[in-house]
């Protein structure tokens, strides 16, 4: 448990406590400290699912993220990170994947606001991709795409949303939904459990803003965020990687051709969204 008095954010048992990590009744994966192997199922290939699933809990029933202040939220991120540096220390645990769904449309199936966190036995197909994306373009150019894209966001401001001094909030250039949001530290860094106590800080601040922007914008849209960092022990292999943000509120339905196609039709330009955004007082 992690509670708020005085003086800091601190490990805490009894009825003192704001942030309360706790296993899911009901995991995705079992529990095992035997690596799972690769098995042959004719032309399929498959493995078992052996890893961990954690809940991670804030007290408030009726207060989501958007209406927390900094140091709650801070609190969270710090859960988040403890967690993280727990369970990456495990055999099996390949990638640690840290998320928030938000609302019913979100696939939140309980209404008291929850993160999760599941540390998986392999690298997730989309965050492979992406981490596949970066290293190319780190071949080809010598320095990282998201770096680079950052400068150009933050040079142009025209999809910026929001920056304090370590982090940018910025609506993509070729956004998946409307409104989707991404979060990048300013410095470059593959990884999020490395994060100092005073850039954990200046994290939550860009989460809180972003998530009260859209809540206030969108009238408390459904949602998920996602971590997409370089997955542990492989600091070497991935230090092109820029860790970051994603969040998605669910403005539509996906249909037919979003499906079929992997082409997401979105309602409104990014630099539209970024410019409704950045008016938002909060």
């Amino acid at each position: 448990r992690l509670g708020r008095p005085a003086g800091g954010w601190s490990v805490l048992g009894g009825k003192n406590w704001w942030v309360e990590v706790i296993p899911n009744k009901f995991p995705a994966l079992s529990t095992s400290r035997v690596c799972p192997v690769i098995h042959g199922v004719g032309p399929y290939r498959t493995t078992d699912g052996v890893g961990f699933h954690e809940i991670v809990i804030t007290r408030d029933h009726d207060r989501s993220i958007a209406a927390m202040n900094d140091a709650e939220t801070e609190g969270l991120v710090h859960a988040y990170q403890d967690r993280y540096a727990t369970l990456q220390g495990e055999e099996c645990v390949k990638y640690i994947s840290i998320f928030h769904n938000h609302g019913t449309q979100a696939g939140a199936t309980v209404a008291h606001p929850h993160s999760q966190i599941i540390a998986l036995p392999v690298v997730p197909p989309d965050v492979g991709r992406s981490i596949r994306g970066s290293e190319a373009y780190y071949h080809a150019h010598s320095t990282c795409i998201h770096c680079v894209m950052l400068r150009y966001e933050l040079r142009a401001k025209d999809r910026l949303i929001y920056q304090n001094d370590d982090f940018a909030v910025i609506a993509p250039y070729a956004s998946r939904t409307s409104f989707e949001v991404r979060i990048f530290p300013k410095r470059h860094s593959p990884h999020f459990e490395e994060l100092s106590s005073a850039l954990r800080f200046q994290f939550a601040n860009a989460l809180r803003v972003a998530l009260a922007k859209l809540f206030k914008g969108l009238n408390n849209p459904d949602y998920n965020f996602f971590l997409h960092t370089a997955p542990m022990g492989t600091s070497r292999d991935s230090d092109h990687y820029h860790w970051h943000m994603e969040i998605l509120p669910k403005t539509a339905i996906w249909g037919g051709f979003d499906i079929g196609t992997g082409i997401e039709i979105s309602a409104i330009a990014p630099e539209h969204a970024a410019a409704f955004l950045r008016k938002i007082k909060i």
